[in-house]
């Protein structure tokens, strides 16, 4: 895998748990075998960043009565679970709620969503992203803004790369659009580029129009579903995950039925949403109104 530390190190800990639970042995009994805390034992079964000895591994193995070959596939998951994403050169920089979500979108092979309010990171121009962050960080001083930037940036180097691009598909509220951010140039030229970026093969951006009244996003709100690339190996397949963003943090959802839930929702927002080119018309339109 090439998708640093997020991906390899959430596959252990399912793999870890259901290994666990297979054997029918308590997460108690298990981290006292291996000698370590509660918050250590739970960060491993979870996927949260945490240093792990592969002696660990190899002991809870034996303990769950896993074969040789499934020992040796944990063992290389730990090895690859050590390494560093772009991102964690940026330290601080990124909140550790976010930390987590930039490794899954890293690592995502498609990106889903329905934004209610902004627009969703991958498609913000720097200027608009600048006024967001000064939004609700008033007094954060600029050098740290500019880094944020320069991790925004980053993001989007996978939307146009040749090797391994991100399949990126939005539904936008039109109320979206028409709300502006910084100053009304700055929104016209982020309009504009939605038109642009949105004619890229893999990307596709639809407008929900205030005429389509209610519909499935007024009770969902907005939420980002992120698809991960199959294994060969079924069981190394990381399942979907559904993000939400709040004010005091965020919320991650991978139970098969929460997730279908937001599929379903998706499904209905679609139904209901302008086709690509009468949504590019609509965006132009809005962008030459700031204008005038």
């Amino acid at each position: 895998m090439t998708t640093g530390s997020t991906l390899p190190r959430r596959i252990l800990a399912r793999l870890l748990k259901d290994k666990r639970e297979a054997a029918g042995i308590g997460a108690d009994a298990a981290r006292r075998a291996i000698g370590v805390s509660k918050q250590t034992f739970w960060r491993m079964e979870t996927g949260q960043p945490t240093r792990i000895n592969p002696l660990f591994i190899t002991h809870l193995a034996q303990m769950y009565g896993v074969d040789n070959r499934t020992t040796d596939m944990l063992l290389g998951l730990t090895e690859e679970s050590q390494g560093k994403g772009w991102w964690h050169a940026y330290g601080d920089t990124i909140p550790k709620h976010f930390d987590l979500y930039v490794g899954l979108e890293d690592a995502a092979k498609r990106f889903s969503a329905y934004q209610a309010t902004l627009l969703p990171g991958l498609l913000q121009t720097a200027e608009y992203r600048r006024a967001v962050i000064w939004t609700e960080y008033p007094a954060m001083p600029t050098s740290e803004v500019e880094r944020r930037i320069e991790i925004h940036t980053r993001r989007l180097e996978r939307l146009e790369s040749r090797t391994n691009p991100l399949e990126v598909n939005v539904l936008l509220d039109e109320s979206v659009l028409r709300r502006v951010a910084g100053s009304p140039e700055i929104m016209a030229a982020q309009l504009t580029h939605l038109v642009e970026i949105g004619r890229l093969p893999n990307i596709s951006v639809r407008v929900v129009p205030l005429a389509a009244g209610l519909h499935k996003g007024t009770s969902s709100g907005s939420f980002i579903l992120l698809e991960f690339p199959r294994h060969p190996t079924a069981q190394l397949t990381e399942p979907p995950v559904v993000y939400i963003q709040g004010i005091t943090g965020c919320l991650y959802l991978e139970k098969a039925d929460e997730v279908d839930q937001y599929r379903d929702a998706y499904a209905g927002i679609q139904g209901v949403a302008l086709d690509e080119a009468e949504s590019r018309r609509l965006i132009l339109e809005i962008a030459e109104e700031l204008t005038r």
